[in-house]
């Protein structure tokens, strides 16, 4: 998968005959020359088309949506920005007519105090209320500014752009995702149930394959083939195998030609395959460096066939455009309640740690044998700031739950195996109290960047999922 960093917006510029049209001018030249530096494509009216290019009037709606329609798959959110009050009813004919189902972005330029003449006067501020009264009752879901005006050469609106192009990215990916199942759920992990069905109301389909085929695939090929011999050089280029067993190194590669041969057959986004315990008994390896591989690739890659670990790893993925991974609220930290230990076996990508090597599986050795557990990512996750996120199909309740936050990765030390870190988030007893009482999984997917506002607005308001936001309070 690759995360789209060019998205194409349609740019909306509200127009009101009341005020000087020389704003929506400047105000027109401004957000096209902003969107263009920041490599974003436009799709916006001309001054040929329409007054300043803007949208004032019933026609200009219909011209504007046309031009919209006429670039649909291009489009991958919507820029309403007010140079001055601009028409709120053309806008929200605009977005209704042209029928998108994309994010909405509504931006309000501010007054200068100093220039609230008739000529300079914007009452964009008043505006964007009216603009947002309209979208309510047309039903039409929008994101807000941080800020209710915000310059658009301002920290405040870069930040939200960026946000706002996290959406984007993640209602863009979720639509059409498909979602490889590899292997039954582990009887063991009845947490991780989830409804396909539920799942394809959104749009998300889930492929699934037995185990055995694929491990009677990798059981055909030869060492000596060049698919093997060449993923045996990307895993030895990818990680630190010193003291790995030469066995173990090639049944992670014919694990790994397989693998990825089935997710492009099926055109995969992400993955989830079962592990605990079959891969290691029957097979002899477990395939946590290959999942490491792919997640780090952009495919994420779960445990214990976690579905919905997929899905909100890849939602994070898609609004980072950083790789993601799917790790336990673990262990407690000390007797500090806002830290917590958050571990896996692990599968994490490289690009969590500073220094990963390659070990054995600790807990599974102590059933299958040491020899049938090589292949983990190991180390410590280093030191950054952080986004969570989980969702899961209620069937009782016939909706998607979920919730999503920020926190950081620190320096605390832990003597401990797998991949682990400490994690610091702000009142994570209310947290974890939240989790329990909702009956959410152990598992949590995560990224190292701050993208919790950018999945939140795509599952909550646009998605219109049941989503908790926990709130940063640091």
């Amino acid at each position: 998968m690759k995360v789209k960093n060019s998205l194409t917006f349609g740019v909306i510029v509200g127009n009101r005959a009341f005020f000087p049209d020389v704003l929506a001018k400047e105000g027109h030249s401004a957000i096209v020359k902003l969107l263009q530096k920041c490599g974003f494509g436009v799709v916006i009216l001309s001054d040929s088309d329409t007054k300043c290019g803007a949208v004032e009037t019933w026609e200009d709606a219909k011209k504007c949506a046309d031009l919209f329609k006429k670039h649909k798959d291009e489009i991958d959110g919507v820029i309403v920005t007010l140079p001055n009050f601009g028409d709120e009813k053309a806008v929200a004919d605009t977005l209704r007519l042209a029928n998108l189902k994309v994010p909405v972005l509504i931006h309000a330029f501010p007054d200068d105090p100093n220039r609230m003449a008739v000529e300079r006067r914007r009452d964009s501020f008043c505006g964007k209320i009216s603009v947002c009264a309209n979208l309510n009752q047309y039903r039409i879901p929008f994101t807000l500014t941080t800020f209710h005006t915000e310059p658009l050469e301002s920290k405040e609106f870069l930040e939200d752009l960026r946000s706002f192009a996290g959406t984007c990215r993640v209602i863009k990916g979720l639509k059409n995702c498909r979602v490889g199942a590899m292997g039954a759920r582990p009887s063991a992990f009845n947490t991780v149930r989830f409804s396909e069905k539920l799942l394809e109301n959104y749009g998300i389909s889930v492929e699934t394959i037995d185990l055995s085929e694929i491990l009677g695939e990798a059981e055909k090929l030869s060492v000596d083939s060049g698919d093997v011999k060449g993923k045996l050089k990307d895993i030895s280029e990818y990680i630190l195998t010193k003291g790995v067993p030469p066995k173990a190194l090639e049944k992670m590669a014919k694990f790994f030609v397989v693998t990825e041969r089935w997710i492009e057959e099926k055109e995969l986004d992400t993955i989830a395959i079962q592990c605990w315990t079959a891969l290691e008994k029957y097979f002899g390896v477990v395939p946590c460096t290959c999942m490491s591989m792919l997640s780090e690739r952009l495919i994420p890659s779960a445990c214990e066939v976690d579905v919905c670990g997929a899905i909100s790893m890849y939602s994070l993925t898609l609004a980072s455009g950083k790789p993601s991974a799917l790790l336990d609220w673990n262990n407690n930290f000390k007797n500090e309640p806002e830290k917590c230990i958050m571990f896996h076996c692990s599968n994490l990508p490289k690009s969590f740690f500073s220094k990963p090597t390659m070990d054995y599986q600790a807990i599974i050795a102590e059933s299958v044998g040491k020899e049938n557990t090589y292949g983990t990512v190991t180390g410590q996750i280093k030191p950054s700031s952080m986004t969570f996120a989980r969702m899961g199909t209620r069937e009782d309740l016939a909706e998607i739950q979920a919730y999503v936050g920020e926190g950081e990765f620190t320096k605390d030390k832990v003597n401990t195996f797998g991949g682990f870190g400490v994690a610091k988030i702000p009142n994570l007893q209310s947290l974890m109290h939240f989790i329990c009482i909702n009956g959410f999984e152990h598992h949590v997917a995560v990224t190292l960047d701050s993208v919790g506002q950018s999945v939140y607005e795509a599952w909550e308001k646009y998605l219109n999922w049941d989503v908790y936001y926990h709130p940063n309070l640091s």
